[in-house]
Parts: structure tokens; sequence; C-alpha cells
């Protein structure tokens, strides 16, 4: 869906579009401002035809979120409900928040998570992994650009340790990566996420 001001029009684009689909759609955006509808996947990869078509500073994004449970809408406090979300899609301020980036071409706008992992993590400086975790857990975040949680479950408990940093890198044992709900093609012995140099130009302020 595209914008500008009191009239919109609506594109049927498919589920996690590529480049065939939305770069059309950028070309005739001019100055307004771009709305997706559906999944987080699918904000995922409209974002990275912005970051690769250079256009991240110059767009802002809004999210009306197919799903109540969407990671990204529960980290920047955005509405679920349809009429809500759609509202400030159209009448709402942009922000500027922290696009993470991954070492293989991709970019996080909610949720990265992976596990369960054995090997050495660090945020920045930071070793925040030495050994096994249930779950590693990564997300935007404004104040340095990405906080890591590391997660160990027990029988009846669960300990999470939460850094933030600019940067976080994995080294272990092949793992399954998610992002924003699409896991990665293949296991990975390997990882980093990181913040990006721009931000992204996200609708998330008062109407």
């Amino acid at each position: 869906m595209i914008t500008d001001g009191d009239r919109f029009e609506v594109r049927a684009v498919g589920a996690r579009p590529g480049k065939a689909e939305v770069d059309p759609v950028l070309a005739e955006l001019g100055d307004r401002r771009l709305i997706v509808h559906g999944t987080d996947a699918d904000l995922n990869a409209v974002v990275l035809r912005l970051l690769r078509t250079e256009r991240l500073a110059e767009v802002p994004v809004a999210y009306v979120p197919a799903s109540p449970s969407s990671d990204v809408a529960r980290l920047w406090n955005l509405p679920t409900d349809p009429g809500r979300a759609l509202d400030l899609a159209l009448s709402g301020d942009a922000d500027r928040v922290s696009l993470v980036r991954d070492d293989v071409g991709g970019v996080l706008v909610g949720l990265g998570s992976l596990g369960p992992v054995r090997g050495v993590g660090y945020a920045d400086d930071t070793v925040v992994l030495r050994g096994q975790a249930s779950r590693i857990e990564v997300v935007p975040d404004n104040e340095l650009g990405l906080a890591v949680s590391v997660i160990h479950k027990r029988l009846f408990s669960k300990k999470v340790t939460t850094t933030a940093g600019r940067a976080f890198q994995l080294g272990c044992l092949p793992v399954q990566v998610n992002l924003d709900g699409i896991a990665h093609p293949r296991p990975m012995n390997k990882w980093t996420w990181y913040r990006h140099t721009e931000d992204l130009r996200l609708v998330r302020g008062l109407q």
C-alpha cells in the first residue's frame, strides 16, 4: 500500500515479496510513505529491498501486522488491532529505529533466534556465551543497536541474561538460525548481527 495524505493506492504482492514485486512500487513512490500489511517476514523482505536500493533514509515505512503475535509490533509498541494499526500507519509520525543486518546479506526487523547452541558468542567485547545455551534471541535496540538474550532452560526454571551492543558475533557447532519467523536455508557454524549505519524510518509516533 502506498499513501500520501488523504489518498492511497493498494498493491497486492505475494508473501515475502522480492525485487520484481517491490522495486516497481518503490520506483513510483516519490515522497509518499510505504505501508506494509502482512507478517514480520513480509516486512523484512520489503525493508531488505529498501536497503539494497539505498532508499532507507528517504522512505517512511508503516506496518500493519497480520498477526497479533508480531514481534515487530511488540518491540516497537505498534498496535495489532487492524483498525488502530491502519490509522497509525496512515497518519502517524515516522521515528528512526535501529536496523540490524547480518553477514550473509540479510536484515532483522523484529526477532532473530538460534539454538540449542554450543559455542562462543560476543556482544561487542563482552563474552555472552562460552559453552551451551538453550536459545539465543537478538532484537534491534535503539540504545546501542541490538540486544542479545542468552537463555538457559532448566527443568523448572529459566535463566535469561540480556546484553546490549552494536554487534553480536557467534562461533558454534552448526545451528539453525531464524530471522523474523523464517528459517535460514542451512545450519550455520558462525553468525554475525550488527547495527546498520542507517536507521529504518518506522511509523510509530502519535497520530
